[in-house]
């Protein structure tokens, strides 16, 4: 006498529920990634723009009054808004300048904060 061999019913309902199990994780897994990616690249357009305004000050020479101004730019297609904190240095030659990018939603969560300093040019 042959028995037919195959998955029960429950041994089919088990597998089943590890599978779905397992694509709920790769889903979830996969969702935190594409979060991540765009985090990140909204990061990268905030370091842009901080880097463009201290270049910006560099190639013009600029000698701005201590202060606080702000301002946004569109990056890829991403609007950020800017924020540039000027303030004295011992050195009264020197100002340091702080560029802080925020995202439009939230203007007191930096992306990105970059210092430098602005030089005096004597004009002879």
């Amino acid at each position: 006498m042959s028995r037919q061999r195959g998955f029960t019913l429950l041994e089919t309902l088990v597998a089943l529920a590890i599978l779905a199990i397992s694509m709920a994780a790769v889903m979830r897994s996969s969702g935190l990634v594409i979060r991540n990616t765009d985090e990140l690249r909204l990061r990268l357009l905030a370091d842009w723009v901080a880097q463009n305004r201290l270049a910006l000050h560099a190639a013009r020479g600029d000698w701005i009054s201590m202060g606080t101004q702000n301002g946004e730019e569109t990056q890829a297609g991403v609007r950020l808004l800017w924020r540039e904190e000027i303030s004295g240095t011992p050195n009264p030659a020197f100002r340091r300048i702080e560029v802080g990018v925020y995202a439009p939603e939230d203007d007191q969560y930096a992306l990105r904060k970059l210092t430098g300093y602005l030089v005096e040019q004597r004009r002879n």
